[in-house]
């Protein structure tokens, strides 16, 4: 029989059971996709993340992730959830300061970045492929009736779109606070209306109306089709929300070509994420887009094979 150790980690937060749970696994290049994939079915949690040897030794490690229905080529909080682990139980050497390490991922190599202070690991970012913006979706009337909510609650100033940086999602702005709070997401509309297109078929909403002072936008995720009803922090969607937010003129730039945004998830749920998104911008041109946050270790544990 095989022992499997993981780390259990909430991502997004600095508080036990708030943020977005992850399963961290260190394993070896003979664990098989479909076991993997096993695995985090029998975990269920939004995502779980392994810890590979990369295929370039010039790089720190390969990850593999899975939701407990689909494999995914790049995912925000396993990558910052990873990166975590290995440098908070020592497994690469991390430094006083600024630490810039590579992963391999489905997309390619992924630039992360870890922050250690006082010999605590006090920020990840990871720099995130530039988005993509895909077709806009004008059946207004249908995207209402997915939330449960009418026409009024949907934000007219911007488009609903789809856009990728690695993973499509569909954003759709919201006009307030309000109207986030009283969604309710219709499985049967998202299997007749949305769960045939790839491209339409994770949907992201938002408004720039938010509950914490410091935060930019108010955001939840629903993706049925990656078995996850609704993600309390979701950091593959949330460089390209930076981006569209940039793109469409929602918010103003911190410099004359920088923006800092905050992007609030997961209250709803009753686990507060905090995301950091940092989006540079040259004339009209998106140049860079970087998400990030702090997680805190809450369990371990071991799967049996």
């Amino acid at each position: 029989m095989k022992t499997l150790n993981y780390s259990l980690v909430d991502v997004f937060t600095t508080k036990p059971f708030g943020g977005n749970q992850l399963a961290v696994f260190q394993a070896d290049s003979t664990l098989k996709p479909d076991t993997m994939q096993r695995i985090a079915r029998e975990l269920n949690l939004s995502e779980s993340v392994f810890i590979r040897p990369p295929s370039d030794p010039e790089k720190e490690v390969s990850l593999r992730i899975f939701t407990p229905q689909v494999e995914l080529p790049m995912a925000g909080h396993p990558t910052i959830g990873a990166a975590y682990v290995l440098a908070h139980k020592g497994m690469i050497e991390t430094k006083e300061g600024k630490n810039e390490w590579i992963f391999e991922e489905g997309v390619g190599d992924v630039p992360v970045t870890v922050y250690k202070d006082h010999a605590q690991i006090s920020k990840v970012e990871m720099e995130q492929p530039l988005p993509v913006f895909g077709d806009k979706y004008i059946e207004t009337e249908i995207v209402a009736k997915l939330l449960s909510l009418s026409i009024r609650d949907l934000d007219p100033t911007m488009p609903i779109q789809t856009v990728s940086s690695g993973v499509p999602f569909l954003y759709v702005p919201i006009r307030s606070l309000s109207s986030m709070k009283k969604m309710n997401f219709r499985t049967d509309v998202w299997e007749k209306h949305f769960s045939g297109n790839p491209h339409t078929k994770h949907i992201f909403t938002f408004t720039t109306e938010t509950e914490e002072p410091t935060s930019t936008v108010h955001s939840r995720m629903f993706a049925p089709a990656m078995g996850i009803s609704e993600d309390p922090a979701t950091g593959a969607a949330s460089g390209p929300l930076g981006a569209y937010l940039v793109k469409y003129g929602a918010i103003p730039p911190t410099d004359h070509k920088t923006y800092f945004i905050r992007s609030e998830q997961g209250l709803e749920m009753g686990r507060p994420s905090y995301i950091d998104i940092t989006i540079m911008k040259e004339g009209s041109e998106i140049k860079e887009v970087k998400i990030g946050g702090k997680s805190t270790m809450i369990g371990s544990g071991q799967i049996f094979l």
